[in-house]
């Protein structure tokens, strides 16, 4: 639960109010109703991938306390990296419902970010501690583009 409010609840909810203060630039209200599914649906994404963290890697996503099991149930069988779309998710909602394009350049800003730390150092870190199950994975599930499961090579 730290982790939770510590990482996403920082990049999600405190760095988004320093930068708009939460006033609105009045966006158009369809724009804020999509902006709203798009908030709620990215919580609800990202509370239950840390949940699958837990009960089925019997972890947490955070690099101080691992999971013990690779994680590839749930959301985690149409996309690799469900949590980071979940955040960049929330963030872009949030522009939407603020009507700020700031929350646009930052959701950009932050998936460079996440794109850069899955590429150099987590998935090399899962190659290292769950071998040929982590490479199976990366072969059957997509990183960013969620898809419908396909069945494992070999």
């Amino acid at each position: 639960m730290v982790f939770l409010a510590l990482a996403p609840g920082v990049v999600a909810g405190l760095v988004p109010w320093l930068l708009t203060g939460w006033s609105s630039a009045g966006a158009p209200l369809w724009v804020q109703a999509v902006g709203w599914v798009a908030l709620v649906a990215g919580a609800a994404v990202l509370l239950d991938a840390f949940a699958r963290f837990v009960v089925e890697g019997v972890g947490t996503p955070a690099p101080v306390a691992p999971t013990e099991k690779l994680v590839v149930g749930g959301l985690y069988r149409y996309v690799r990296n469900p949590m980071y779309l979940a955040v960049a998710g929330v963030i872009l909602g949030q522009a939407a419902v603020l009507g700020r394009w700031l929350l646009v350049v930052y959701a950009v800003a932050y998936g460079a970010t996440v794109w850069s730390f899955v590429h150099w150092y987590e998935e090399p870190t899962l190659r290292r501690q769950f071998g040929t199950e982590y490479e199976d994975y990366l072969r059957t599930v997509p990183g960013w583009w969620p898809r419908r499961p396909r069945r494992p090579t070999g």
